[in-house]
């Protein structure tokens, strides 16, 4: 095979983006040759050392319209000039380029679909921004033959959307020794993009009624209503922000937590078919969840029993799962042995299996 080079963009900030970081690892780890290409912010930590290239680009915007359209002018004339076999565009923001270069060099292409970004709450309920990154997927997504997604529901969106046919990839949990530490405090925590549609505008107020403190590490687009919900319901010593945390500080947080949290309305397709990174991140800290009734958590649910579900997300009831999962030992230390039993099998070490497969498929070809 030689060394293979893939180059892969995101419009993350490559510290906190651990879903490319496990990918890029197995992938370099494998022998290729990979370069992860995302963007450098005003308040970007320096890059920790990895297995892999990384390459940060610059913008002077950092959100909005024009961060998009000069984040991707400076992707095509950085990837331009590089020297690649493959270019792998993660989502729908960084694959216009990727398109581009890989046509102009005659080289491969994959595209890697997250979600589906055009439903996202905050693209689908605007529908002029909307129209615009759909007419990018419309002209995009049909030329990426070979790509991978999450999960069965979003493979078959595409294939029913677009004729191509994506291998599922899901983002699972590297497994690592755990330390189940005597819980010093029963707070529950929300991990991830404080963004539009995660269902803080409820889950915010239930705390109002719950005997414990909501933990939030990360940041996103909903954050300053998110703050807002707090002042508003008097919770500033119940409901604490954390912020964006590196991932080795956030796996020790999460194996503190007593419960974690995976909530999503379904105003976005993409929420309702969703497979949050988290929903995995808790069960390998062996830590019960509340998370949303939809297909994909149903299915590992049904299968594990390692969460309480729930099709109604306003306050009240949050407030009552969020309580009975405190209190009932009986209920959270079932699930607790389920999650131990459970990441023994949904693991980073077998879904690698299936990537490693992929790219070495498309080599051959």
């Amino acid at each position: 095979m030689g060394q293979a080079k893939i180059y892969f963009t995101v419009t993350t900030d490559l510290t906190y983006d651990q879903r490319m970081i496990r990918i890029c690892t197995s992938l370099a780890n494998a022998g290729y040759e990979v370069t992860l290409v995302g963007r450098k912010m005003k308040a970007s930590l320096p890059l920790a050392a990895q297995p892999f290239l990384q390459k940060r680009l610059f913008c002077f915007f950092e959100k909005g319209k024009l961060f998009y359209a000069e984040y991707n002018i400076r992707l095509f004339f950085y990837l331009l000039f590089k020297r690649m076999d493959c270019i792998g565009a993660i989502d729908l923001d960084t694959i216009l380029p990727g398109y581009f270069v890989s046509a102009i060099k005659k080289i491969k292409r994959v595209y890697d679909a997250h979600e589906l970004f055009c439903e996202m709450k905050e693209i689908a309920t605007r529908p002029a921004i909307y129209k615009a990154w759909k007419k990018i997927e419309r002209y995009t997504v049909p030329k990426f033959v070979n790509g991978y997604t999450v999960n069965q529901p979003i493979a078959d969106e595409f294939k029913k959307m677009y004729g191509v046919q994506y291998e599922v990839i899901r983002n699972i949990a590297l497994l690592r020794e755990i330390n189940s530490p005597e819980k010093k405090e029963k707070f529950i925590l929300y991990q991830g993009a404080v963004n539009e549609g995660r269902s803080f505008e409820t889950l915010i107020p239930a705390m109002a009624a719950v005997n414990a403190r909501l933990i939030i590490c990360g940041n996103g687009n909903f954050m300053q209503q998110a703050q807002q919900l707090v002042k508003e319901h008097h919770l500033e010593d119940k409901v604490i922000f954390k912020g964006k945390i590196k991932p080795d500080e956030l796996r020790a947080i999460t194996q503190q937590a007593y419960i974690g949290v995976t909530l999503f309305d379904d105003a976005g397709l993409s929420n309702y078919y969703s497979l949050a990174n988290r929903f995995f991140d808790y069960l390998h800290a062996g830590i019960p969840q509340l998370c949303v009734n939809y297909p994909v958590y149903k299915e590992i649910n049904d299968k594990y029993h390692i969460a309480a579900l729930t099709d109604d997300i306003s306050a009240k009831n949050l407030a009552a799962i969020l309580n009975n999962l405190l209190v009932n030992e009986v209920e959270y230390k079932l699930m607790q042995q389920n999650c131990l039993k459970a990441r023994a099998v949904l693991n980073w070490q077998e879904e690698e299996k299936k990537l490693l497969q992929f790219y070495k498929t498309i080599f051959k070809r």
